[in-house]
């Protein structure tokens, strides 16, 4: 008997595969792989690094697949709508389950498992929610979810003595308490923050979500981009993106696309800033006050910033710090 396991990276996927596979079934790991994990602001390589650790120490095989671009079209239109900011919790289940379905039939396993507690994410881990998933994935009766099975539906697995229900939980509610008691008793280690997160989720990245969506469309650097630093709407076609730290200083110059032009401020400590869309010599000069408005400025009234424009030229400028009540009004 063979199972693939959503293995995500977190506490619950990895409880739910090391029960499954302790009842003597052959476990393949599948995770999947977007831009949006929380664990790792800047990329999606926090929890997919857990997720092969964790599969490593259970002593499976872990396939990792890609789905972002399918993921950016149901952000931009989800069937079942948003969570409380972005999150289209139901369809993101949705797809992933439909691929993993997909990846069952290729290996030639017979059922799903999950590592989803009921009630513990209020929009896609109710009742309906997951009768809803499992239908439109078609998966209805396959999708076998150890940490809760008690409370739901016996499954085909259970139906045909695959896994033994009693040995099964009923694990439900928000609280961690009981996954981490488990995690020490069953000895794994090694998993990201125990609820694992998305992005989606947080509302400040929602807002330069929607900001993007609007002005400029979705694709993965400019995902990439929103995760660092501040963020300035300057005009409809030209965003202003201001690092916060040498690491996020360093990663805007590595997102730097061809047409995009950077700022730095010359001889003080300050922040790499990166513009994107369009530049005229109003939105340049504007641009530099921004940075300066974050440099150590040490009593300055002027400060001296560089631009580097789309062509690597580089020009001194001299500005004024930009006034509090002028920025907010930039800021996204």
């Amino acid at each position: 008997m063979k199972a693939v396991a959503l293995i995500s990276g977190g506490l619950d996927s990895a409880l739910a595969a090391k029960l499954i596979k302790d009842e003597g079934i052959e476990i393949i790991g599948l995770n999947f792989k977007t831009p949006f994990c929380l664990c790792d602001k800047r990329g999606s390589s926090g929890c997919l690094n857990r997720a092969q650790q964790i599969a490593h120490n259970l002593g499976i095989e872990l396939k990792v697949v890609g789905i972002t671009n399918e993921f950016f079209r149901i952000i931009e239109n989800p069937k079942h709508g948003y969570g409380s900011n972005m999150n289209p919790c139901i369809d993101c289940r949705i797809l992933k389950f439909s691929k993993a379905r997909e990846f069952m039939q290729v290996v030639g396993a017979s059922f799903i498992i999950t590592g989803e507690v009921l009630g513990q994410r209020p929009m896609s881990q109710h009742r309906q929610a997951l009768k809803v998933i499992d239908k439109e994935s078609q998966l209805e009766g396959l999708v076998l979810r150890p940490l809760s099975a008690k409370l739901l539906p016996k499954t085909i697995p259970e139906e045909k003595g695959w896994v033994v229900r009693d040995r099964l939980l009923d694990f439900s509610g928000r609280t961690r308490k009981p996954q981490i008691e488990l995690a020490k008793r069953l000895k794994i280690k090694d998993y990201s923050c125990p609820a694992g997160g998305c992005l989606l989720t947080d509302p400040s990245f929602c807002r330069r979500l929607k900001d993007l969506i609007y002005h400029e469309g979705l694709n993965l650097n400019h995902v990439e981009l929103l995760k660092l630093g501040r963020h300035f709407r300057l005009t409809p076609k030209t965003k202003l993106v201001v690092g916060r730290n040498r690491d996020e200083n360093l990663r805007l110059v590595e997102l730097r696309q061809e047409n995009d032009a950077l700022f730095m401020p010359l001889k003080i400590s300050g922040p790499t800033a990166l513009t994107r869309g369009p530049l005229n010599r109003d939105l340049v000069k504007l641009s530099a006050s921004i940075v300066s408005r974050y440099c150590d400025l040490n009593d300055r009234r002027e400060v001296e910033i560089v631009f580097k424009n789309s062509l690597n030229k580089e020009e001194i400028l001299s500005v004024l710090p930009i006034e509090e009540s002028h920025l907010v009004t930039l800021r996204i």
